[in-house]
């Protein structure tokens, strides 16, 4: 039976806690020997993150109990936290993994009854101060090269990143002059590819001030017969072209998803005489910002065809053979394939996701491009009819520009609004800013569209999957064009009949967070409330006072502009120098750990506003960072985010515990 009831006061079996159940994604799959490994999110498990194997069998097994965690803090987004080396005729496999909490390497042995994980790595002086990514066995087998990111100061920046080689019989452990230091030629770099006859390693490189999505260099160097790396050279890359991803096609050949025609497309790479020749240009993107070192967009097989993600609104993958340039798409209902792929003799492994189901772990056999869910199957208990449907839109931003964006429109089979009702809205501003919203099913949405609130997604200028034109528009202008754009999307939803106008919200976390709070302080009247999560408010703090860590202490430098002369631009596009125009009630939400968007920022915000009349409420977390991981914490803020809207749009709901708002 169908109830009439207004929007927002639907009542939906998608809970808080059934949306924080599903946080996290399996990640980071490796083919181990006849095995397919991965990483998998535990949001029950204080947010830890473990090594899951399926057996030749099918069988599926948890390699790692808790409390051990595989993450890196490398660049603090991390990067690939694990390798290992196959069965042999004399062993079992032994995979090698950071540990969150220490950030040390260590070994591990799962098929040897009673073993427990073995440090690899010296315990560091300070607190993970010596952090390791993206991990590869090194020829002969004895080695595992990878990314060292070493503290030498107090500060964020005061560090220095390398590639080392770590023994694998644990000589390290106790005697930190065992680990060697095969390269540090740039102040960024990405772990090392090694070429198939052992000779030659590839890696990325790049310098401050630019990001990875601006400017790199695709690096190479001899590999000597004693294990060094000699005669570096640069292959590819430069400025204004940022190579995102390289692995080898064969002895002397390099393919790599680089743009120097403004698109992330493929290009096969001579190392001997520095020839780039693109395998099927398109005004499409086949790789993606590197925020966190070690991601594959494609893979090559073993045949020199090449698995490949490529799109722009939606991403697909696809088999590229590129003796005939031709390009054949994998068929299925998954429309987002991340960026984690891995090819082995007659296998491909990915981890995808669509608008209908979370993301999964899927083996595809190239030759015939059937694909099969081997590992994290989507289950669903709500009917199909209560989840979110997303419609791809493009809407009209300030001077005709396009804003890309993700309708999610109020979906409940139980429920119908009284006739000429509007719904409420609420603008999601992703993170990044550099990065995208997917278009994939999202509980965190649904806990919103079932109940009757609508959700429109924006991309807003300055994401990723649009190009290099699309993405630039930011540069000089974060907190103009992407808050134009967020508007853009709300007003004409407004002008369509989609959207109350008196009922409009945004919200959105980190850069997401800065732009939900200079809209609110840049266009006073436009949004009801605002639900801000673990933000960037004052510029000039964050960047020349040392509160962000190193990664992103230059990133302003292009967003923004750099200093000291931007000084005044830092000033007044900052929503703490605006504090005075807040006049919506706001959710301010912040992780206690964070050191990429630290509490101070938010507390400045707080005391700006004391005394002043403004509704708002402050929720912290302690033992959360950057992103909310466990499952109380994402609980508690989802509900405490409803409890905004429902106070704001003036929706009554017996449901709720009133949000605690303090003026």
């Amino acid at each position: 039976m169908t109830t009439t009831a207004p929007y927002g006061t639907w009542t939906s079996p998608i809970t808080a806690q059934h949306a924080a159940a599903h946080g996290g994604r399996p990640d980071w799959v490796r083919t181990v020997g006849d095995e397919v490994w991965w990483t998998e999110p535990r949001p029950a498990e204080d947010g830890r993150a473990t090594l899951v194997r399926r057996r030749a069998d099918g069988t599926t097994e948890t390699l790692l109990p808790a409390p051990w965690n595989l993450r890196s803090r490398v660049i603090e987004y991390g990067g690939m936290p694990w390798t290992a080396l196959p069965a042999t005729a004399g062993r079992g496999p032994v995979a090698v993994f950071s540990h969150f909490a220490d950030q040390r390497l260590y070994r591990h042995e799962p098929d040897t009854p009673g073993a427990a994980p073995q440090p690899l790595t010296p315990a560091p002086d300070r607190p993970a101060g010596l952090r390791y990514a993206d991990p590869v066995i090194a020829p002969g087998g004895a080695e595992v090269w990878c990314v060292r990111e070493s503290f030498h100061g107090p500060g964020p920046t005061d560090l220095r990143r390398s590639l080392v080689a770590v023994p694998l019989d644990g000589s390290a452990a106790d005697d930190p002059s065992a680990v060697r230091e095969l390269l540090a030629d740039r102040h960024f770099v990405t772990g090392p590819r090694i070429s198939p006859d052992g000779r030659r390693a590839a890696w990325i490189g790049w310098e401050h001030p630019a990001m990875p999505w601006d400017g790199t260099e695709l690096r190479i160097a001899d590999l000597a017969p004693d294990g060094t790396l000699t005669r570096p050279r640069t292959v590819a890359g430069g400025p204004d072209e940022a190579v995102c991803q390289a692995e080898w096609l064969d002895d002397r050949t390099l393919v790599a998803a680089t743009d120097p025609g403004g698109w992330w497309n493929l290009y096969r790479i001579d190392t001997e005489t520095g020839e780039a020749v693109a395998l099927l240009p398109a005004e499409e993107e086949y790789g993606g910002p590197l925020w966190r070192i070690g991601q594959r967009w494609f893979a090559v097989l073993p045949d020199g065809r090449i698995a490949v993600t490529h799109g722009r609104s939606s991403w697909r993958l696809g088999v590229l053979d590129p003796a005939d340039g031709t390009l054949t798409d994998v068929p299925g209902p998954w429309t987002e394939w991340a960026a984690t792929l891995d090819a082995h003799e007659g296998r491909i492994t990915a981890v995808a996701a669509g608008p209908d189901r979370g993301w999964e772990v899927v083996g595809i056999d190239p030759d015939d491009l059937t694909a099969t869910v081997i590992g994290h199957p989507h289950t669903e208990t709500v009917d199909p009819r209560h989840l979110p449907a997303p419609q791809a839109r493009t809407f009209t931003g300030p001077g005709g520009r396009e804003v890309h964006a993700h309708l999610y429109p109020p979906r409940n089979p139980d429920h119908i609004a009284p006739p000429g009702e509007l719904p409420p809205y609420v603008v999601f501003a992703h993170g990044g800013p550099t990065s995208r919203t997917p278009m994939v099913l999202d509980l965190e949405i649904g806990y919103f569209t079932s109940r009757g609130i609508g959700v429109v997604a924006v991309d807003y200028g300055g994401s990723t999957g649009h190009g290099r034109d699309y993405r630039n528009r930011l540069r000089g202008q974060w907190g103009v064009v992407d808050v134009e754009d967020c508007a853009a999307a709300a007003r004409a939803l407004v002008a369509e009949g989609l959207a109350d106008p008196r009922r409009l919200a945004i919200r959105g976390g980190s850069a997401g967070g800065w732009t939900t709070a200079a809209s609110l302080t840049a266009i006073p009247g436009l949004y009801r409330c605002g639900a801000i999560y673990y933000p960037v408010l004052d510029l000039t703090g964050w960047s020349n006072a040392g509160e962000t860590h190193d990664f992103e202490s230059r990133y302003l430098d292009t967003l923004v502009g750099p200093l000291p002369e931007a000084a005044d631009r830092y000033r007044d596009r900052s929503p703490l120098t605006h504090a005075d125009r807040l006049t919506a009630p706001f959710l301010l939400l912040q992780g206690l750990d964070d050191v990429i968007c630290p509490p101070s920022q938010a507390e400045r915000l707080l005391d700006r506003i004391a005394g002043r009349g403004i509704p708002h409420s402050y929720l912290t977390f302690p033992g959360e960072g950057h992103g909310f991981r466990r499952a109380d914490s994402i609980t508690t803020a989802l509900e405490a985010e409803l409890a905004l809207y429902a106070h704001a749009f003036a929706l009554r709901r017996d449901d709720l515990t009133p949000l605690d708002l303090h003026s």
